[in-house]
């Protein structure tokens, strides 16, 4: 392990410590699998058992994909809580990369709705614990003034969504030409090598990873688990009675996220162990959780909306061969691989002149509004009758909007973060994601090709004017950041 000192001195990876590295690898494999598996589980659910699906109803399969979403983020409480108080980072994320190749591998053998329940449970439980922590600890590679950790966390960005661009594309193929469950088993493999290579550069990464920043009390161990335990019946008993159904499961996660995180900031807000000056920066964070959940709600519809929009309006005709679905969510990565060093070049250019994080909030969730609206000059079309360029460039302001706002997202969640709750403060941002994407299901109820020019009309607009109003009000958001940009 090198310090914490060396670490932030070290120029080795482009400019960069070492550590990112390995971060960039484990987490390039570890979207590889998650979104080379995401691009074929909506169609899995919905397609006819004749062409290897399950039948679902298609507003009880984006249900199901909009929840699961949610539920990945929702359980980065659980990893930033085993974090801080059990673990530490670097050894919670070891484990939630084991537990994640479990729940490929259950997808990839099991079969029908065994697969379904026992895969997405274990890699929404392990991904939460895997991405939280995983941007903890790319935290721990720079110091609070040190100019490169937002031209990092973009780096760190990229690895996203390289494992973004060829996860579906693979996983698409392997499912077009032989079936689903090979295209799960190749999800399985590349969180195989991840975590291979994790494991064996584990030592490059600081010691500061290592630290639990809260210990729980050896007494307090019991209490914990029993909550645990009473928190595991309830959903069951909540399932088993027929109050949590597939159909319903997005809304449900949308009412439970909601309120945890008005719990945990409440909890982080009346908490002594943090100053006054951080008290005020986590309140500046609330608005732009409320344009981060908005953007999301939005954002994550590539893989409920867009992915239905892909399958029944999108001509996805290629000289006479017809394109995988999936291959639609390859799209985006791409857009990001190629913008994203732009983009950190341009704030690294600018310096102290870049705009300040509440205006690229605003920007993103505005730009994101937009990309919605330009759904419109297709909307009433039949069939497959969207020509791909169009959906392409559609996704193109996608990830304008992304990059505005997500990498700058997990770097503030670092900079904002009171000393004691570094990694909660993370789960924060991502429970902010897990909000958009549990609405991104529920939102999804409501379209249909039938009326879809009044749908993107109006959560387009909806967007918008969010972004409007923090662009409005970001003065006052940055006085009660302290400092930070």
């Amino acid at each position: 392990m090198t310090t914490s000192t060396e670490a932030k001195r070290d120029t080795r990876f482009f400019g960069h410590p070492i550590g990112l590295a390995n971060l960039f690898g484990v987490e390039m494999w570890e979207r590889f699998s998650y979104y080379g598996m995401l691009g074929i589980l909506p169609i899995y659910l919905y397609y006819s058992v004749a062409e290897g699906g399950l039948a679902m109803p298609e507003a009880t399969a984006t249900s199901i994909v909009g929840a699961y979403g949610g539920l990945v983020y929702l359980s980065t409480i659980v990893g930033a809580w085993v974090s801080d108080r059990l673990l530490g980072s670097e050894r919670t994320l070891f484990f939630s990369a084991v537990l994640i190749m479990i729940g490929h591998v259950s997808l990839a053998l099991l079969p029908g709705f065994a697969g379904i329940g026992v895969g997405l449970a274990c890699v929404a439980v392990g991904s939460g614990g895997l991405k939280g922590n995983a941007t903890a600890v790319v935290g721990t590679l720079y110091g609070e003034k040190d100019e490169r950790r937002d031209a990092g966390f973009t780096i760190f960005y990229m690895g996203v969504n390289l494992g973004g661009f060829v996860g579906p594309l693979l996983t698409g193929l392997a499912q077009s030409e032989v079936g689903f469950h090979l295209g799960f088993g190749l999800a399985a493999i590349g969180m195989a090598i991840g975590l291979t290579q994790y494991t064996i550069f584990r030592r490059n990464l600081p010691a500061t990873a290592r630290e639990v920043p809260n210990p729980l009390p050896a007494r307090q161990r019991p209490a914990a688990g029993g909550v645990i335990l009473v928190l595991a019946i309830v959903i069951v008993l909540a399932v088993l009675t027929g109050i949590v159904t597939a159909a319903n499961l997005s809304d449900v996660v949308v009412w439970i996220v909601g309120i945890a995180a008005v719990v945990y900031f409440g909890i982080i807000l009346s908490s002594r162990k943090i100053t006054a000056v951080e008290r005020r920066r986590v309140l500046s964070f609330i608005p732009m959780f409320i344009a981060s959940a908005a953007f999301f709600a939005l954002y994550q519809q590539q893989f409920t909306v867009v992915a239905i929009y892909s399958d029944q309006r999108l001509d996805r005709n290629l000289f006479g061969w017809e394109m995988p679905v999936s291959w639609v969510q390859s799209i985006n990565p791409v857009f990001i691989l190629v913008l994203a060093p732009i983009i950190a070049g341009i704030w690294i250019k600018l310096g102290d002149r870049q705009p300040s994080t509440p205006i690229k909030f605003a920007l993103g969730t505005s730009v994101m509004g937009v990309a919605f609206l330009l759904f419109l000059f297709f909307a009433g079309g039949t069939g497959n009758s969207t020509p791909l360029l169009a959906l392409i460039g559609i996704l193109l302001v996608f990830t304008v909007a992304e990059l505005m706002l997500s990498p700058v997202g997990l770097s503030l969640s670092t900079k904002l973060a009171p000393e004691k709750f570094r990694t909660q403060m993370v789960a924060l941002n991502f429970l902010s994601v897990s909000l958009g994407t549990a609405l991104s299901g529920s939102l999804a109820e409501y379209y249909g090709t039938d009326h879809e020019g009044s749908y993107f009309a109006v959560v387009g607009a909806v967007a918008v004017v969010i972004g409007a109003v923090l662009a409005l009000i970001s003065p006052f958001v940055r006085k009660l950041m302290s400092g930070v940009r």
